[in-house]
C-alpha cells in the first residue's frame, strides 16, 4: 500500500512536469504572457504614419493607454537565441540563471537581454526562441511617455491598464513611427530616457533594412550627444561594413569626445577580427589623448593575442 502511494506521487509529479513542458513549448501567442490587462484589438492601417494614426486615435479617448504590436527580430551578433525581459524583484540575477521575474509594465524599469529565458525557481525554461519581439508605448496626453520592449515569452503583469494590440504592423512602417519618436525628443533628458533609447533599442532589433539606415543616420546627425553615443552601440550590436564606417566616421570627425569614446566602446562590441584591428588603430594614430586611453582601455578587455603585441610594441619601444 505504502510503496502505491509513493509510486502514485511519482506519477503526479511527472504528469504535472509533461504538462508545464507542454504548456512552455508552445510558442507564445501574438499578445505575448500578460496578466491583468484590459486588452483591445485593432488592424493597423497601411503607410508611414499608419502607427501614429492609430496613437492618436487611442490618445483622443483621453487618460492612459498602452499601445502594443509585434514585429519581426534580427539575430543576434552571436548567432544565439534572444530573450527580452526584465530584472523586476529579482534579487540575485547569478542565482536565478540571469532572469526573469515578471515585469511590471506600469511601474518596472529595465530590460535585460539573455540567450536563456528561466523562471526564478529554474521550472520554466523556453525551448523555441523567440523570433519576433514586442513593442509597448504608453500614450498620456496625446503623446508617448515611455517606451518598452519584450520578447513575447516574457511574462508581463499589465497592472489593470488598457492595452491595444495593434494587428498587421509593417515593419517599415515600424522603423518610420520609432525615428518620428527619436526626433522629437530633442536634448530633453528625461524624454530620451524613456522613450527615445529604448525606440533606438527597437530599431536595433528590427530586420527592415531601414532601421540600419536610420541608425546609421542618428549616429551620424542626432541632436543629443547620448542618443548619437547610443545609436553608436546598437551599430557596433549589428556589425558589418556600413556600422563599422559609421563608427569609425564618429572617431574621427564627431565634434563631442564624449561621443567618440563612446564609439571606441562601440568598437569593442564588434566582432573581434573587426574591432580589434580598428582599436589598436584608434590606440595608435588618434590624436586626442582621451580617445586613446579609451582604446587602450578596451584593447586590455580583448584577451587578444594582436592586443598582447601591440602593448607589447608600444612598451619595449625605444
Amino acid at each position: 500500500m505504502n510503496r502505491f502511494k509513493v509510486q502514485g506521487s511519482r506519477f503526479k509529479v511527472l504528469a504535472t512536469s509533461v504538462l508545464a513542458f507542454l504548456l512552455f513549448a508552445v510558442p507564445a501567442s501574438a499578445q505575448g504572457r500578460f496578466t491583468n490587462a484590459r486588452t483591445e484589438t485593432r488592424a493597423a492601417g497601411q503607410g508611414s504614419d499608419a502607427i501614429a494614426r492609430e496613437v492618436r486615435a487611442v490618445a483622443a479617448r483621453g487618460g492612459v493607454s498602452w499601445i502594443a504590436y509585434r514585429v519581426p527580430m534580427n539575430v543576434s551578433p552571436s548567432g544565439g537565441a534572444r530573450h527580452m525581459c526584465c530584472w523586476d524583484n529579482v534579487i540575485n540575477s547569478r542565482d536565478l540563471g540571469g532572469c526573469c521575474g515578471v515585469c511590471r509594465l506600469e511601474n518596472g524599469g529595465g530590460v535585460t537581454m539573455t540567450s536563456q529565458l528561466q523562471s526564478r525557481d529554474g521550472s520554466r525554461i523556453v525551448l523555441e526562441p523567440p523570433t519576433d519581439f514586442l513593442v509597448l508605448a504608453r500614450v498620456e496626453n496625446d503623446a508617448v511617455t515611455r517606451l518598452r520592449t519584450f520578447t513575447p515569452d516574457c511574462d508581463v503583469d499589465a497592472g489593470n491598464m488598457p492595452i491595444v494590440w495593434l494587428t498587421d504592423v509593417r515593419a517599415d512602417d515600424s522603423v518610420a513611427w520609432l525615428s518620428d519618436l527619436i526626433k522629437g525628443v530633442g536634448v530633453d533628458k528625461d524624454k530620451t530616457s524613456r522613450v527615445a533609447d529604448p525606440a533606438l533599442t527597437a530599431l536595433s532589433l528590427q530586420t527592415a533594412p531601414g532601421a540600419l539606415t536610420a541608425l546609421i543616420r542618428f549616429a551620424k546627425d542626432a541632436e543629443s550627444t547620448r542618443l548619437r553615443g547610443q545609436a553608436l552601440f546598437w551599430l557596433a550590436q549589428r556589425a558589418g561594413e556600413q556600422a563599422a564606417a559609421t563608427i569609425t566616421d564618429a572617431i574621427a570627425n564627431d565634434p563631442d569626445t564624449e561621443v567618440k569614446k563612446k564609439a571606441v566602446f562601440a568598437l569593442s562590441q564588434m566582432p573581434k577580427d573587426e574591432g580589434v584591428p580598428k582599436l589598436i588603430e584608434v590606440a595608435r594614430n588618434n590624436r586626442n589623448p582621451a580617445v586613446r586611453k579609451q582604446a587602450y582601455f578596451w584593447l586590455g578587455q580583448t584577451n587578444d593575442p594582436r592586443a598582447t603585441a601591440f602593448f607589447e610594441e608600444i612598451l619595449t619601444k625605444k
